[in-house]
């Protein structure tokens, strides 16, 4: 696989000055920019142009926003339809025609038993501003302040979404371990595994001297996607829609990557059969602009006018947007599709790793997949009964692959505890022949990047982890 062709020497001169301008002047803090170092400036579909003229699949799609790809067509034209209308673009939380039929497509594709009893709150242009949201719903609701999260967890990077993710320490929030497969807590992995997670969170929820604060509720993802791509196994997760229920505890699903197709169902939790308390949804809802609303069980209704507001909560463009996203995905069964091709997709990256020990692992759930790269010659890390001894991750080898992926078209994104785990979050319009080439190149890259001797430091070990770190803003 040929990596991009060269760029003209003008357009490569303007794509430096711009990325050159960005550094000086942009914080510290920016993230995607430092391993993708392009400046788009075309795209449709799922393919971007950059200043410099090179052309990439994008793989990363605004983090999982992007559910029709770029400029999508019904996207677009319903975005036009609204400034077109002379309509007002901003309204607080007013009603509106465009809030009206957003809610309605809205309410169509929740779980039925949802959807009967359900309230929304919009609020505000981010997910994690819905996940603090969603914390301040409940608690108001419940009278109690505590909160039961997860190993691994990212809920957003607003102070208390923080609280709730893997790493922090805020001792409101419980910590709960999060199955896993590959490397098991506890050594076991599959079903077994994830019983026992299951009854590590009951018995300590009902341990008098457990030291749990009085929970109000507990967030989950139902696929981790930040801490690695890790699916929630159906059976565990109704085991704490159980647990929740049987204690009064509000059961929070966060949605905000999951939803709208990209797993294989609509909504993640649907495979699963589990109906929570309160649905935290963003990304994709707004059809590759700013929303995020909950979604919560008529019974939490108990805040104050005003409990919670936000200036940029009536955004007409981002309604309208959402509206027809979520209309084509429903209407053209996006989500069976990216069931379908994700699986096919996750095949054929398994049988690549059968040539590769590097890569450890290869996982997901529809067109939300990770293969986490590791170091073959180390020390096992991990030992578990499904997959024996487990090498370390590798994120120096991720971020080398990642660098041979963009050198070949291929925008891909990592994650996991280490950055170790690649992430491919295609959009779900994606065809059979750019599904082809996405592992096509990324094969590619993985051979470039193992063959390299720039994937390590000059002693010979992997670069250091903390370095590689990076979350989605």
């Amino acid at each position: 696989m040929a990596v991009t062709e060269p760029a003209p020497a003008a357009a490569t001169a303007a794509h430096e000055g711009i990325l050159r301008r960005q550094a000086q002047r942009e914080s510290a803090a920016r993230t995607y920019a430092r391993s993708l170092p392009i400046v788009p400036v075309r795209a449709r579909g799922m393919t971007i142009e950059g200043a410099d003229g090179r052309r990439y699949l994008d793989c990363l799609s605004g983090a999982g926003t992007l559910a029709l790809g770029h400029n999508h067509p019904v996207v677009l034209e319903a975005i036009r339809k609204v400034i077109d209308s002379g309509a007002p673009l901003h309204v607080l939380d007013l009603a509106t025609p465009v809030k009206d039929a957003f809610t309605t497509e809205l309410f169509a594709t929740l779980p039925r038993e949802l959807a009967d009893d359900a309230r929304v709150q919009f609020c505000g242009p981010a997910g994690t501003d819905a996940v603090e949201a969603a914390f301040k719903l409940v608690r108001a609701a419940t009278g109690r302040d505590g909160l039961l999260a997860f190993t691994g967890a990212y809920h957003g990077m607003t102070a208390g979404a923080l609280a709730a993710s893997g790493g922090a320490t805020d001792v409101r929030v419980t910590r709960l371990p999060f199955p896993q497969t590959y490397r098991c807590p506890f050594g076991t992995g599959g079903e077994r595994g994830a019983e026992i997670a299951a009854r590590w969170t009951e018995h300590l929820l009902d341990d008098p001297k457990g030291g749990v604060p009085a929970p109000g509720a507990m967030i989950v993802e139902p696929v981790q996607g930040e801490g690695g791509v890790n699916p929630a196994p159906d059976s565990w997760l109704r085991r704490m829609r159980d647990i929740t229920r049987d204690r009064s505890i509000a059961l929070i699903a966060d949605e905000v990557q999951t939803g709208v197709g990209r797993t294989g169902a609509f909504w993640a939790v649907e495979h699963s059969g589990v109906v929570p308390d309160v649905m935290v949804l963003s990304k994709a809802i707004g059809g590759s602009l700013p929303l995020a609303v909950i979604v919560y069980r008529s019974g939490l209704d108990l805040w104050q006018p005003g409990a919670h507001a936000g200036t940029f909560r009536g955004n007409q463009l981002a309604m309208a947007a959402g509206s027809a996203t979520l209309a084509y995905v429903r209407e053209n069964r996006l989500a069976e599709r990216a069931g379908t091709l994700g699986a096919r997709m996750i095949a054929q990256l398994q049988a690549l790793a059968a040539d590769h020990p590097s890569i450890g692992d290869v996982r997901g759930r529809g067109l939300m997949i990770g293969i986490e790269l590791v170091d073959p010659e180390a020390a096992p890390a991990d030992v578990t009964a499904e997959n024996g001894c487990a090498p370390p991750p590798d994120p120096a080898l991720a971020a080398a692959v990642q660098r041979e992926c963009l050198r070949r078209g291929l925008i891909v994104e990592l994650g996991g505890r280490h950055s170790a785990v690649v992430r491919l979050l295609p959009p779900l319009t994606l065809t059979d022949e750019q599904a082809t080439a996405v592992v096509d190149r990324l094969a590619d890259a993985l051979r470039a990047a193992e063959r390299s001797s720039h994937r390590r430091t000059a002693a010979g070990r992997p670069a250091d982890p903390g370095s590689l770190t990076r979350k989605t803003p």
